[in-house]
């Protein structure tokens, strides 16, 4: 007698301390996520202040980096996916909670997707401004 498979999202058996431990790392490993995202953000803003102090230091008219305006917004909007990330994780993670609470488990990839689309994102505008400077 074969066993049929529990119905698309629910659990075969309730969850355990094991599911709601795996939840929190997941959690964690996202707040990791942002805080490397936030702290890539303040480095790329500093970066600009550096060419920017070396430029004058140096009496240059000209900017070192072609197009040194762009890292500031860009750095300031790696801090802000870095918290937005933050905040998405938290709501992602309370999702979860109670979806193990009532044995209920529906995967998504909302969150992975958007991460990855806004690193890409932000990666391709980064090779942009630094194309000029080549």
């Amino acid at each position: 007698m074969e066993s049929t498979p529990p119905p698309k999202g629910l659990l075969s058996k309730p969850a355990g301390p094991a599911d709601y431990l795996a939840n929190e790392r997941t959690f964690l490993a996202w707040i990791r996520t942002s805080i490397a995202l936030m702290g890539f953000g303040f480095v790329i803003v500093k970066f600009a202040l550096f060419i920017r102090q070396i430029s004058f230091a140096l009496g240059e008219k000209m900017p070192l980096v072609p197009g040194k305006g762009y890292s500031a917004s860009i750095g300031i909007l790696m801090v802000a996916l870095g918290a937005v990330m933050a905040s998405l994780a938290y709501f992602r993670y309370r999702a979860i909670d109670r979806q193990l609470r009532s044995n209920l488990y529906f995967p998504s990839h909302w969150l992975s997707l958007l991460v990855t689309l806004s690193l890409v994102i932000g990666a391709i505008l980064l090779a942009i401004y630094l194309l000029p400077s080549l």
